[in-house]
């Protein structure tokens, strides 16, 4: 199936009715997280895949739907979905909610139940290693959204803008958002591990994976 048919059900119309039932299935502190994450996607698609976008404002609209589930919930869930949970995620709870919203996309909005959806929403906390284009911005558009006020999230966001990504060319779009997860991984695992908490495999390989393949570029260009 094409790329154009697994997104034309995707629509104003489809993704107001997908904003209303988020809206009413989270607290308004997290929402507004969620409608400020479709925000930043959609600035973030036009610079690196426009086409795309009707997919990343769905994918943000869903990332944080069981966010505020127990942590009990998301054992409940992934262990009903034949997931098992280890010790080390449960100290890592705060990464389960991707999980469980893949999971419950197909379920409960299976109107998005696009792999691209799916995959992005699963993704968009620890990444991993291989990331597609759009997983990689679903992750980038909800550490850098315009409502996180964390120190390392306005950081982050003024190394990527700073860089005026629009003045950019596409190969020097890319280097740069390949530098921003780099960075953004480091500033993760740097505090995960200030606060004594495991840091996910996928994390460590994702950002593995962006080393090697600069490394790569660096000793291609000589």
């Amino acid at each position: 199936m094409k790329q154009s048919d697994r997104n034309a059900n995707i629509t104003e119309e489809t993704l107001a009715q997908l904003r209303e039932r988020a809206m009413s299935a989270l607290s308004p502190k997290r929402f507004r997280h969620v409608a400020a994450v479709e925000e930043m996607a959609a600035r973030l698609c036009a610079l690196y895949c426009p086409e795309e976008k009707p997919v990343l404002r769905a994918a943000a609209l869903l990332h944080d739907i069981t966010k505020e589930w127990s942590v009990e919930e998301h054992v409940a869930f992934l262990e009903k979905h034949g997931v098992s949970v280890a010790l080390g995620d449960r100290l890592a709870h705060k990464t389960l909610h991707a999980r469980t919203a893949a999971l419950l996309i197909p379920e409960a909005f299976p109107q998005f139940n696009n792999p691209e959806i799916v995959s992005a929403v699963r993704w968009h906390t620890t990444g991993r290693a291989g990331m597609s284009l759009t997983e990689k911005l679903l992750y980038l558009a909800d550490y850098i959204d315009l409502s996180r006020k964390f120190k390392d999230c306005v950081l982050l966001r003024r190394f990527f803008f700073g860089a005026d990504p629009k003045r950019m060319n596409p190969a020097e779009r890319a280097t740069l958002l390949r530098d921003t997860l780099i960075l953004s991984y480091d500033m993760t695992i740097a505090g995960l591990c200030a606060d004594g908490l495991p840091v996910a495999e996928d994390t460590i390989r994702a950002r593995n994976d962006l080393l090697v393949e600069r490394a790569r570029e660096e000793m291609e260009k000589g």
